[in-house]
């Protein structure tokens, strides 16, 4: 069974894409901050991280940092989902090490597609 752990302080985010992953028959995990999903990723090595940027604690930037320090986590993929949309902000998020930046507002269809292209 695929692992994918959502990191979004949003409930209802959380929810909807948690709802659709079980139903693709992932093993969901669920952290609301950076810092929750650096204490989950000690132990467990998910295939999927759908990251958000703007988080309580540690932000998403800060948190894929830690990601692709950790060698356990080489072959995760790390896909932003954020509202920030500026270029800029895409563009320091693919060089930080993400394989995919979606932007809020989105489609669970389109992050679906992604996450399946990306395994």
């Amino acid at each position: 069974m695929k692992k994918i752990l959502i990191v979004d302080d949003e409930p209802n985010i959380v929810m909807s894409l948690e709802y659709t992953f079980k139903k693709s028959n992932f093993e969901v995990f669920i952290a609301r901050d950076g810092q929750e999903a650096l204490d989950i990723l000690q132990t467990t090595y998910p295939d999927v991280i759908i990251l958000d940027v703007m988080m309580p604690m540690v932000d998403g930037y800060a948190t894929l940092e830690q990601i692709r320090k950790d060698s356990n986590l080489t072959h995760t993929k790390v896909i932003f989902l954020s509202a920030k949309n500026k270029e800029s902000d895409i563009q320091k998020g693919m060089d930080l090490g993400a394989d995919a930046y979606l932007t809020k507002p989105f489609s669970v269809k389109k992050i679906v597609e992604q996450v399946n292209e990306l395994l």
